[in-house]
């Protein structure tokens, strides 16, 4: 795949400036005044969970039954490409770009601690038991409901890059079956300009969660003391390695992404094997699955209307809204590279890699320190409950691994091939948005996928050592995904409108 020519005139610096301008004041504004911004934002998302989150819930569960009936009726047969057009990737190779471009370092953060947030809540004590719940929650909010806010969007933006053929390679542009020439005017500008600042910060928000872990992983090798320093090493190191890969491109990319997946299948298979908990976590693992889907339904709707623990403003409705800030980048990469595929082969496909991902990385890191709670070889909770730091956790529970120091330096590993996959998405996405259009498979050109490679860790490493404002980006997120809600639904109606007449449907 050749990278298009650069032309300035070709640049939308809208896109480019606007965004950037407002992550920046919110930045100013948490160094200035962080308490003031704080409260601030504090009560927007306040509003935002009591009085519209049924609408986060609604959303999602829609979202996932429409996944499958594009799935199982005549969409399915829609080829996202031309008639009789073969996949462009290899099934792994596909699975693979998929699947770590949609999770950053997150999945492996989350898998080693989510359970332990859970643990005291009081709605688990309402439910029943640690040992049921504190695993199935975890299935729950990194399951089908998450994966098909991508999947679908992954669909509606394939149909419109291969099979409407379209070079303007913006949110907006997805929506013009149902905008018509609306699209082109102020509506399809602030779309736009609220996917990219949804994006930004999403990416500052992801960054925040993971990196300080490996931050702490390098501290416990070198026996230093933890420190912003050492964050921000972390953080160039991450940066150089994915604007070189997104350089060379897709081909680079797709290496990446599968050297990843081998330094995560390694991980697991480590940790269950050596970790002394394996019936444990099999069996354990079994178990959350069956409870999952026998209380789906229940738990993608419950809202707790009464406030008893508001377990689902505090949880449930935070990962949705942070999966759909995510929407911005990832279900337009996977749907880019998802050429030559059929929705049934995408939608199917993205399940079967993104779950089968995700679940067995919660099942095995996840029950492997579960496991060591209820058997009594590590207090995990009385370590948490005194510290309060996850990140020292997480280094206790590794630490009980044999060979633990070669543990840490391939999680790290790990999660830098993560992220560094992650954020070529990213990048390459960003520059395709900042351009006013993008011939045929053409990349954007090389000067500005890096140019958007430096700017999308530069927020990051201004943040390093402002827990407050870091806390505060997180909150921008949330907020960030109430509008993005409404132009998801917006884009699935779209395709809905365009693609009912399509020939494949009537074979």
């Amino acid at each position: 795949m050749n990278n298009q020519p650069f032309s300035r005139h070709n640049l939308d610096p809208l896109i480019i400036a606007v965004p950037f301008a407002a992550i920046l004041l919110l930045c100013a504004a948490f160094l200035t005044a962080p308490e003031a911004s704080k409260n601030v934002l504090a009560l927007i998302r306040s509003f935002l969970s009591e009085n519209f989150g049924t609408w986060y819930l609604a959303v999602g569960l829609g979202v996932f039954l429409i996944s499958l009936y594009l799935s199982f009726s005549s969409y399915g047969r829609i080829r996202l490409g031309k008639p009789g057009e073969k996949p462009k990737y290899s099934n792994f190779a596909w699975g693979a770009m998929m699947f770590t471009s949609g999770l950053a370092a997150d999945i492996l953060f989350y898998s080693l601690c989510e359970w332990i947030l859970y643990a005291e809540d009081p709605h688990i004590a309402e439910l029943g038991s640690i040992q049921d719940w504190a695993s199935t929650y975890p299935l729950f909010h990194w399951g089908p409901i998450p994966w098909s806010f991508y999947l679908v969007l992954a669909v509606a933006f394939g149909y419109m890059l291969h099979v409407r053929g379209c070079s303007k390679q913006k949110y907006s542009e997805a929506i013009r079956p149902l905008l018509g020439s609306r699209i082109d005017g102020p509506a399809g500008r602030l779309i736009d300009l609220i996917a990219v600042f949804a994006l930004l910060a999403g990416t500052a928000t992801t960054f925040s969660l993971a990196t300080p872990l490996m931050s702490q992983i390098t501290a416990d090798l070198l026996h230093i003391p933890n420190s912003p320093a050492i964050t921000i090493a972390i953080l160039i190191i991450t940066c150089l390695v994915y604007t070189i890969s997104v350089a060379k491109g897709m081909h680079g990319i797709m290496k990446l992404a599968s050297s990843c997946v081998y330094l995560f299948l390694a991980l697991l298979a480590y940790v269950l094997v050596f970790g002394g908990e394996a019936r444990y976590i099999i069996e354990t693992g079994f178990a959350s699955i069956g409870n999952l889907v026998q209380n789906f339904i229940g738990l993608s709707t419950y809202t707790d209307p009464t406030r008893t623990t508001s377990f689902p403003q505090n949880w449930t409705m935070f990962y949705w809204a942070y999966w759909m800030v995510w929407c911005i980048a990832s279900p337009f990469f996977i749907g880019s590279i998802s050429r030559g595929r059929t929705v049934r082969q995408t939608i199917l496909g993205g399940y079967i890699a993104g779950i089968g991902g995700t679940f067995t990385s919660f099942i095995i890191l996840g029950n492997y320190s579960l496991g060591l709670q209820v058997s009594g070889r590590l207090d995990i909770i009385g370590i948490y409950r005194m510290s309060q730091d996850l990140y020292q956790t997480i280094s206790a529970i590794l630490r009980m691994l044999p060979l633990a120091p070669a543990v840490l330096v391939l999680l790290a590993a790990t999660m830098v091939a993560f992220y560094a996959t992650s954020f070529d998405a990213i990048a390459l996405v960003a520059a395709s948005y900042s351009l006013r259009g993008l011939d045929g498979d053409a990349e954007p050109p090389v000067g500005l996928k890096v140019f958007w490679s430096v700017l999308l860790i530069l927020l990051p490493i201004a943040l390093v050592g402002s827990d407050s404002s870091m806390a505060n980006l997180q909150t921008v997120s949330i907020i960030a995904a109430f509008p993005v809600s409404i132009i998801i639904i917006l884009i699935i109606a779209s395709f809905f409108k365009e693609a009912k007449n399509s020939p494949d449907r009537a074979r």
